[in-house]
């Protein structure tokens, strides 16, 4: 009798199997240069809006990731955006604080196979605000320090 429950790769409800990237693989596509302190895109002096190339597409899709709270929308996969902003109005002390926002932050940005590795994080609190910086690196050796915040 055949079996109800197969173990022939089924893809059960949300999970989604990603296949192992090398290095060499990893495509780093263009997209559009965004300014996130005026919200709007960039444009050239013709009125177009302005390329952004691989690395600096990867530097904004990070960006972006940590900003956007995760599961508020729809048009984004579960896997996309953080969940800093789970963190504001909780009574924890200081260092489970860092130690969460570290986590977070580190998850958020390894879901994309152009980013090896996060570290390097440092925190800087100004009463129940806290700003914190960290080094991402891309599986190209590529790397930037990301700024943002929990308020």
């Amino acid at each position: 009798m055949p079996s109800l429950f197969p173990e022939t790769g089924m893809i059960w409800g949300d999970e989604e199997v990603l296949p192992e990237v090398d290095s060499e693989e990893v495509r780093f596509g263009r997209s559009w240069r965004f300014d996130y302190d005026t919200g709007d895109f960039v444009m050239t002096p013709s009125g177009k809006v302005a390329k952004a190339d691989g690395h600096e597409a990867w530097v904004q899709w990070c960006i972006k990731a940590i900003k956007t709270p995760r599961y508020r929308h729809v048009i984004y996969s579960r896997d996309y955006g953080s969940e800093l902003e789970d963190l504001v109005g909780q009574d924890d002390s200081r260092g489970v604080m860092e130690s969460e926002i570290a986590r977070m932050a580190t998850e958020t940005l390894l879901t994309d196979p152009r980013t090896d590795g996060v570290d390097q994080f440092t925190f800087d609190w100004n009463r129940e605000q806290c700003k914190f910086t960290c080094r991402v690196m891309s599986v190209q050796d590529e790397m930037f320090i990301l700024e943002s915040e929990v308020i």
